[in-house]
């Protein structure tokens, strides 16, 4: 059975930095395109970024371009998201998936099978 889990979540002020983990057990994410996705309360969830398996091909939402990075370690089974300069509208649960075949570039939420419960990450003013 596949589980996949974040971690790295909290509390910063605006301006601070974290930086989210997601880690896998029953599967081998070094072939699989991995994302991140968030959900604010009252929104629906969206895209956030996305690396591919090779790590050659990355999506970054407008809304975090410049502030987020991606970046994963195949021999650590570990997928990164270095988040800087934390903005209010940040908030949300984050969301670690994994795509649903190996060896596949698409970044739509629909080609995700994998999803971690989520870490909190709330930024304060």
């Amino acid at each position: 059975q596949v589980q996949v889990v974040e971690s790295g979540g909290g509390l910063v002020q605006a301006g601070g930095s974290l930086r989210l983990s997601c880690t896998a057990s029953g599967l081998s994410l070094h072939a699989y395109t991995m994302g991140w996705f968030r959900q604010a309360p009252g929104k629906e969830r969206e895209g956030v970024s996305c690396i591919s398996w090779s790590a050659t091909s990355t999506y970054y939402a407008d809304s975090v371009k410049g502030r987020f990075t991606i970046s994963r370690d195949n021999e650590k089974n570990t997928l990164y998201l270095q988040m800087n300069n934390l903005e209010p509208d940040d908030t949300a649960t984050y969301y670690c998936a994994a795509s649903k075949s190996p060896y596949t570039y698409d970044c739509r939420e629909f080609s995700f099978a994998h999803w971690g419960q989520g870490t909190q990450v709330t930024v304060s003013s």
